[in-house]
């Protein structure tokens, strides 16, 4: 991990913070000012960012790769629950407001490069710009209802549907994730997925 302020890719790092889905929205002054506070980690596949029930939360901002959001049950099932790639953010804002601990884990489908910063030190900066913090509220909410939208989707659509549904909503991450990944995402069996993909190209 290691401070953005000396980072040997900051300059293109910047640029990459520019072009995330909230802090766009920031000016060049502001994105300097919350540049002190970012910490820079590249991660390997596979690699845990947040651990479902951590204490220390903080703001993911996307730089390069994909995270999954994923949540396991006490007898070790898991189950994904959405996925985040470049421009996107990560967040366990919700938990702090309600001072509680990570109620899921974070981690990398593929490398990745993270910007990071603690949620606290991020809820003050925000605090000091409210039309920032609007957005941001905006964008956690709508996370919220995607994630609710996918669990509804397991229980409400069979495999077909819900590769449909996938292909529909989220066709620029179609084809960047594994058949591994993604099978796991919308529970069903690989060979399905591969079977249904065939399908759809045909029609397509």
């Amino acid at each position: 991990m290691t401070e953005l302020v000396k980072h040997p890719d900051r300059t293109l790092i910047n640029v990459q913070l520019g072009q995330n889905i909230i802090l766009k929205h920031l000016s060049h002054q502001d994105l300097a000012e919350l540049e002190r506070s970012i910490q820079i980690s590249d991660f390997k596949k596979s690699e845990i960012l947040l651990r479902q029930g951590d204490e220390q939360l903080e703001q993911y901002f996307v730089l390069d790769g994909i995270l999954k959001r994923f949540v396991t049950s006490a007898n070790a099932k898991g189950m994904i629950l959405r996925f985040a790639i470049h421009g996107d953010i990560e967040t366990s804002y919700a938990a702090w407001r309600q001072k509680k601990n990570a109620p899921y884990s974070i981690a990398c489908v593929s490398q990745a490069r993270v910007a990071r910063v603690p949620v606290q030190k991020w809820m003050e900066f925000l605090a000091e710009r409210p039309a920032l913090k609007e957005h941001f509220e905006y964008e956690v909410m709508r996370i919220m209802s995607e994630v609710m939208a996918h669990t509804i989707t397991l229980h409400m659509l069979d495999a077909s549907g819900r590769v449909e549904r996938f292909i529909r909503k989220y066709s620029h991450l179609f084809d960047l994730l594994t058949q591994k990944e993604l099978a796991a995402y919308l529970n069903i069996y690989p060979e399905t997925l591969s079977r249904l993909k065939t399908k759809h190209a045909k029609l397509s």
